[in-house]
């Protein structure tokens, strides 16, 4: 377990510090993106679309604002562009974060944890976690990130990890494009719910799987 939180824990200062350097720097604001969705939507659509999509891609390297950006796609581009819009870019993220982390990521894990026995016992214990981390990722930033480059380090079977990074990423983005449609400038109150809605709910998942997990383990023999 202790090998485990160390890789996600380093995964997390990684991704965290672009964030933090982002905010600092002022670069990527949400008004820069609001700025830049504007002067492309006076060009053409699709263009406002493929910067929604690069965006959601550069998260993987750098800390995006992923709910708003969706949210803002669902405004600019109408709920069904603006949502397929999202899933394309969060699925962009999500097999390059598992593909790099698939070839090169044994390299880390090997360097960071010695002992085999304890990669072992951290890669076995993803493998069984794994799935619900995926599903439930979106309930906090960074996490998605985390949980896909975790997935192709452990060796996750690409399939397994398609079919719960989809269950995860294609409502998510069609429930936010579908809320920053129906938003103006005038009434916001849709995208706020929406926002408020989404994280509570994977919030609210996450804290009944605890306590099953709690509970799993009182009533082990083992524990």
């Amino acid at each position: 377990m202790k090998s485990l939180l160390k890789m996600m824990l380093i995964l997390f200062c990684f991704f965290a510090s672009t964030f933090i350097v982002l905010k600092v720097s002022g670069v990527l604001s949400i008004n820069d993106i609001k700025t830049w969705l504007n002067a492309a939507k006076e060009l053409n659509v699709y263009l406002v679309a493929l910067i929604v999509i690069g965006l959601l891609f550069l998260d993987l390297f750098i800390a995006v604002p992923t709910l708003t950006l969706i949210l803002l796609a669902g405004f600019f581009l109408g709920p069904y562009v603006g949502g397929l819009s999202g899933i394309i870019g969060l699925m962009l993220a999500g097999t390059t974060g598992y593909a790099i982390s698939n070839k090169f990521g044994n390299k880390l894990f090997d360097t960071l944890v010695k002992d085999p026995n304890e990669r072992a016992s951290a890669i076995a214990l993803f493998q069984k976690r794994g799935p619900v981390v995926i599903l439930l990722s979106r309930a906090t930033p960074i996490l998605p990130e985390i949980s896909a480059c975790m997935a192709g380090m452990t060796k996750m079977p690409f399939k397994e990890f398609i079919i719960y990074w989809m269950m995860s990423t294609i409502p998510y983005a069609c429930i936010a494009a579908y809320a920053g449609s129906i938003s103006t400038l005038e009434n916001p109150k849709p995208a706020i719910y929406a926002a408020i809605g989404l994280t509570g709910f994977f919030w609210i998942c996450w804290w009944m799987f605890n306590k099953q997990t709690r509970k799993v383990k009182a009533a082990s023999p083992h524990s």
